[in-house]
């Protein structure tokens, strides 16, 4: 029998469609993370709707969290931006928030960690074109880095303790996927993690051009002092791409086992967009429908049916044992608990 964890779903477009929150880079450069600082009430209120859903793992909101995000955040305390030293608390409080928000005392906390890309003005983690100076494995290296020794030094060093996973979401060049898994061995967070890349194209390919198979060797081989992930697979993808990308990692995961790469599979990661056809402008800063898409665009099957179907496919053909499933933008808590009803999970 397949083991199956549920997870949350977008808490920025849920902020955006639910509590009616708006987001732009010049004023709020943190994006959902913001409200760390300016509403915190409004962030647990929506955190805990996804609590409600019934989730087994719920996302800190962090995911654009960074020091440059908090010198361009300005207060009346800190009226030319949050400075390094000021930066903790508001990491604390965000493991605080999602522990109040999880409802179900068997909840895990999972920390929310974007690329670099997603950390850009304007936001680059769908095409991977980062900036000179972010352009390398050894540079990626150091900014997440960098930024897990915030969440290691926050709270006296207490934090991290109250971290159940680490996940590193939406990455879009191989050599960040590489980045990450140092990163975290030599932070000294000692956590499973997991890492989920993006597929926006129609190639089944990563933003910078790596097929699936390359993604797959690059997260599970050797890695001298480090460790496995715990789960590999994606997040902010359209769900229609979801069943020929599954099949494509299952058979590279099967490959990296019988090639004696990893001992056994990781469980698979999947949270799709909750979208109905909507793609997000990264100039205008909302979500749009393509031209020729209409407002009454309909699906075959719900999503939260399909993404259920994707993961039963999956299982059958007996890649993966375990799946951690959810939504990414879009995805609302009555999708997250629809689609947790799926399962007939208690």
């Amino acid at each position: 029998m397949a083991t199956i964890k549920i997870l949350d779903g977008g808490l920025g477009t849920s902020l955006g469609d639910q509590y009616n929150i708006k987001f732009d880079s010049a004023t709020t450069p943190l994006w959902a993370s913001d409200l760390l600082v300016t509403d915190p009430t409004t962030l647990e209120a929506c955190q805990r709707d996804f609590g409600n859903a019934g989730v087994d793992i719920l996302l800190t909101a962090t995911y654009q969290v960074s020091a440059s995000g908090f010198a361009l955040t300005k207060t009346p305390t800190h009226p030319d931006g949050i400075p390094a030293s000021a930066v903790g608390p508001y990491l604390t409080r965000s493991v605080d928030i999602a522990e109040a928000a999880k409802v179900r005392d068997a909840a895990a906390v999972a920390l929310s960690l974007g690329p670099y890309g997603a950390c850009m003005i304007p936001g680059q983690e769908y095409s991977g074109a980062y900036d000179a100076e972010h352009d390398s494995e050894e540079a990626l290296y150091r900014w997440h880095l960098e930024r897990l020794r915030m969440f290691v030094e926050a709270d006296g060093g207490r934090l991290v303790g109250r971290l159940q996973y680490v996940a590193f979401e939406t990455l879009p060049r191989l050599d960040e996927v590489r980045a990450v898994r140092s990163a975290i061995r030599d932070s000294g967070i000692t956590a499973p993690y997991w890492i989920a890349c993006v597929f926006p194209g129609d190639e089944g390919l990563l933003p910078d051009g790596s097929s699936i198979e390359g993604v797959v060797r690059a997260a599970v081989e050797p890695l001298e002092g480090g460790s496995v992930p715990w789960g590999i697979g994606m997040n902010c993808t359209k769900i229609h791409k979801l069943p020929g990308l599954v099949e494509r990692f299952g058979a590279a995961v099967d490959g990296a086992v019988k090639d004696g790469i990893v001992g056994t599979a990781p469980c698979l990661v999947l949270y799709p967009d909750g979208t109905n056809g909507e793609v997000y402008n990264t100039t205008t800063q909302v979500w749009e429908k393509p031209d020729g898409l209409g407002d009454n665009v309909r699906v075959s099957e719900p999503w939260e049916k399909r993404l259920a179907q994707v993961v039963n496919d999956a299982y059958d053909r007996g890649h993966f044992k375990e799946f951690l499933v959810g939504g990414c933008c879009k995805a609302s808590h009555h999708d997250i608990r629809k689609l947790k009803e799926q399962f007939q999970i208690n």
